[in-house]
């Protein structure tokens, strides 16, 4: 014959397989709030703009090279035209960028996208035009090139909103596309014809674009050039900064974040794979991404995770209650208690898409004591003993949230709520007769 304790054991596993399908459940709804959130990004790029990287400025002109060759023998020979066309290009001696890009926050329903709007300043300085002199290949080779341009390109044109290029008091016309074959959206201007000898270290080639730009939630931007310097303001105060390179210098407050990068080209093999026309993916970069600290789906799947711990705890200050005071909880009971705890949680998702993160959780955590509580007073016989199992039981929600607000020391701190309560338990219990318990009709063993 089964033991009454041992088929409660059974039924209370039973419960407690029944309640971790709940709390699966409701992990699939965050995955699926999660999914639609992505939708909601994806929304707003395709109607605003997607990350930016930005490219250049580059100069660069297009050149031919026309030859004869012959081809046959005696009277079947005869000369051939052949030809190629080729690109010569040259970053930047020293590239400058400063700007500011202010947080503007998008929405899709109940979702927020981060994207940002704001202007940035590029000065570009060229010392000479080496490089961009063609020479034949072939033997006769004649070579005819255009005039030189600058191009810059971006990952997305649609988020270029106000574009000024200046050659010191000179405005340039700027045409769309980059007109350069391997980047290909972006802007160019024309320079015409350049002297050579009018470039020099003491009189640069000078550029200034001015971009008003957007974006959503990531700028980056490749440092083609021998010097690249990159000074970043903004009013977003949880940058995340990635890319290649970190910056040398930042300032992060609750106002925002100032940030200076200082790459040169013997650190960066940037400007060598701008020249060799690399794929834009494969480019080194540096930048920023705007990341909300407290993304309530990132925050409600991680404690979703320490759900079934966290109800397994409680039940265990259950049967405390119910082995020191000889009150007998029910399963049925166990099991009300185990689904009011997992409703949290969906309380806690569902609250988190109107109300800040905290807020949520204290809400949530709130309404679920004050049903708890009232309903421990009546399973365990007093509200003495409802009292004090809620105030158990905020001190399990208390470090739940220290749990979901420490991610880097969650572990120590999930080991000591773990090692505290098995004290607890022991300390508690250290007197009992655990041989009454399962054998109450035998003799307990000596002690």
């Amino acid at each position: 014959m089964v033991k009454p304790w041992v088929s409660k054991l059974l039924i209370l596993a039973a419960v407690g397989f029944l309640l971790s399908l709940v709390l699966l459940r409701i992990g699939w709804l965050v995955d699926e709030r999660q999914g639609r959130q992505a939708e909601a990004v994806q929304g707003v790029e395709e109607s605003l703009a997607g990350a930016q990287t930005l490219i250049g400025p580059l100069l660069f002109r297009t050149c031919v090279e026309t030859w004869e060759e012959s081809q046959g023998e005696g009277k079947e020979r005869r000369l051939v035209s052949e030809k190629r066309e080729f690109i010569l290009s040259r970053v930047p001696r020293v590239l400058q960028v400063g700007g500011q890009l202010d947080h503007e926050a998008r929405y899709r329903g109940l979702f927020k996208v981060n994207a940002y709007a704001g202007r940035l300043q590029l000065d570009a300085q060229w010392a000479s035009l080496d490089g961009l002199t063609a020479r034949p290949e072939h033997k006769g080779g004649q070579i005819s090139c255009g005039g030189y341009r600058v191009m810059l390109a971006t990952s997305d044109v649609r988020g270029l909103r106000g574009v000024e290029l200046r050659r010191g008091e000179q405005s340039l016309s700027v045409l769309p596309g980059t007109q350069y074959p391997s980047y290909r959206k972006g802007l160019h201007a024309e320079l015409g014809e350049l002297n050579p000898a009018d470039i020099t270290a003491k009189t640069p080639l000078a550029l200034r674009l001015q971009l008003d730009l957007v974006g959503t939630q990531r700028f980056a931007l490749v440092p083609a050039a021998q010097s690249t310097r990159l000074d970043l303001r903004s009013n977003w105060p949880h940058p995340s900064f990635g890319g290649r390179f970190l910056p040398n210098q930042r300032e992060v407050g609750e106002q925002g974040f100032t940030a200076h990068w200082q790459v040169s080209e013997l650190a960066s093999t940037a400007a060598q794979a701008v020249q060799q026309a690399e794929s834009a993916e494969k480019l080194e970069h540096l930048g920023f991404e705007m990341l909300d600290p407290v993304n309530p789906y990132v925050m409600s799947d991680r404690a979703i995770k320490y759900g079934l711990m966290f109800i397994l705890l409680t039940f265990t200050c259950v049967g405390m209650v119910e082995l020191l005071s000889g009150r007998r909880v029910h399963p049925v009971q166990y099991l009300l208690v185990g689904l009011a705890m997992s409703v949290f949680f969906l309380l806690l998702l569902s609250l988190s898409e109107h109300l800040s993160f905290a807020a949520s959780y204290a809400s949530a955590a709130a309404a679920a004591l004050a049903l708890l509580s009232f309903y421990g007073a009546h399973i365990l016989g007093g509200w003495r003993r409802g009292l004090g199992f809620g105030a158990a039981l905020g001190l399990l929600y208390g470090a739940l949230y220290a749990l979901l607000q420490q991610e880097q020391a969650a572990l120590l701190l999930g080991s000591l709520l773990l090692f505290g309560v098995l004290a607890a338990v022991m300390v508690l219990t250290r007197k009992l007769d655990w041989y009454s318990l399962a054998l109450p009709n035998e003799p307990a063993a000596s002690r």
